[in-house]
């Protein structure tokens, strides 16, 4: 039986970008950024700018499962109800971190092409078929050879976007005419939020890259003191 060595998953960057992206998730997830329409009081936050790294960063499944925990740490802390909705709700960054942080990233485009069929086999989602085509997005990068860092994150985002709009079509009545309508918009976001995705990628490689062991711990004891007094919550 093989002995998995946890120092070897759970370094000091790893470690460290674990309590950095922490802490910012559960500060971006209370600041709205844009309502979704036809849902009360539902938004889309600042953690659509950043979520997705976390693939990248410790890998697939350590991303999801980081990404994971900072959704539900957040749920908590406002005390958000567990409805069927909200629980729905946490799904789309969580493919959208794995789409990111995938070696094998043509399987990736399975999720949004399955997304696609869902939309279009709705009543609703028929007759506003048009706006599936967003999906094309991350199912043609993922096959695209030379991909960028832009590429991958317009994937990512737009693989989030996927699950919550086909999510979204089968709990909240809106019309064909909505749907179509929210083309244009839909395309401002998710630009906004690939752009958002590529630099804050840039930035936290360009942080650890610059952090030096001995400061590590001071770092982490600083965040540590911060989350304590902000959220309540000791790192």
């Amino acid at each position: 039986m093989k002995i998995v060595d946890f120092r070897k998953i759970f370094t000091k960057k790893r470690i460290m970008f674990i309590v950095l992206f922490g802490v910012l998730a559960l500060i971006a997830k209370q600041i709205n950024f844009s309502a979704l329409v036809g849902a009360d009081q539902q938004y889309l936050t600042l953690f659509q700018f950043f979520g997705p790294i976390a693939g990248s960063f410790l890998g697939p499944i350590f991303g999801i499962i980081s990404v994971l925990g900072a959704e539900l740490a957040g749920m908590l802390i406002v005390g958000k109800a567990f409805s069927f909705i909200n629980i729905i709700r946490l799904t789309p960054m969580l493919f959208a971190a794995w789409y990111f942080g995938a070696k094998k990233i043509k399987l990736s485009a399975i999720i949004p092409a399955i997304a696609m069929l869902f939309f279009i086999a709705h009543p609703i989602g028929k007759q506003a078929w048009v706006y599936s085509l967003f999906w094309l997005i991350p199912i043609v990068i993922a096959f695209t050879k030379n991909k960028n860092l832009f590429l991958r994150s317009l994937g990512a985002t737009f693989t989030a976007h996927s699950i919550g709009a086909v999510a979204f079509l089968y709990t909240v009545p809106m019309t064909a005419g909505q749907w179509v309508a929210l083309i244009p918009i839909t395309a401002m976001e998710r630009l906004m939020f690939a752009a958002g995705i590529t630099i804050s990628y840039v930035v936290f490689n360009a942080l650890f890259d610059k952090v030096k062991a001995p400061t590590n711990i001071i770092f982490l004891n600083r965040l540590s003191f911060l989350s304590k007094k902000v959220f309540g919550i000791r790192l």
